[in-house]
Order: C-alpha cells, then structure tokens, then sequence
C-alpha cells in the first residue's frame, strides 16, 4: 500500500525531473539504478531510501527539503493535484521558458482574466 508520504515524494521527483527535461532513463543511470526503479519511486510504490533520495538531490541539482515542500498543507486541503495534471506541468513549463518580461505580461493578463471570470 502506498505511504502518502512517499507518494508526494515521488511526485516531487518526477516533477523536477520533468521540469529540467531529464528523462527516467537519464536519472536511473546518473544514481545507478534502473530506470524501472525511477518509476516505482514516481509512482510511490516504492519508497526512495535517505541515500538514494539523497544522490537524486543531487542530480536534480535541488536541496533534500524540495521533495517535501507542500507537505503539510496537503493534510489541509482538499485541491487537486496541479502536479499530476499533464496540462498544467506543461503551462508551468512553457512559462518558465519565457523571458522574464514576458513572464510578468502573461501573469499580469492571467490575473486579469481570472479576475473577470470570477
């Protein structure tokens, strides 16, 4: 059974991952593992070892505490998972790709438009 826990953990990693375009296969093979072993730990239904999440850190180039942020709102809150919404990791993704002025111009209409919608 999975742990939410490790389930979040596991979210956290392959949305890292997916956001600096490394691909299961590349992180496997930068930890030393298999690239299955990426995917149990994505999907939560392995749990990721101090050491191991300790080297996939590294590789991600983010501290230990990133795998965890979120964590004790979600006891909190009852939202959808924006991380596991295909559509919106690609939004996120595209938006950091832009320029910085460019960023802030569609912020500022996103902003705008909700307000509206509202």
């Amino acid at each position: 059974m999975k742990h939410p826990v490790d389930s979040h953990v596991g979210k956290r990693i392959r949305h890292r991952r997916w956001m600096i375009g490394m691909t299961q296969q590349q992180l496997a093979e930068a930890v030393g593992i298999k690239f299955q072993q990426i995917q149990k730990y994505e999907t939560g239904m392995n749990r990721v070892s101090a050491s191991r999440l300790w080297e996939i850190a590294g590789t991600l180039d983010v501290p230990i505490e990133h795998f965890f942020e979120g964590l004790e709102s979600k006891a909190n809150a009852g939202d959808a998972d924006v991380l596991s919404d295909k559509e919106a990791m690609e939004l996120i993704r595209a938006y950091y790709a832009m320029p910085e002025n460019q960023r802030r111009r569609l912020f500022d209409l996103a902003r705008v438009m909700s307000e509206n919608a509202a």
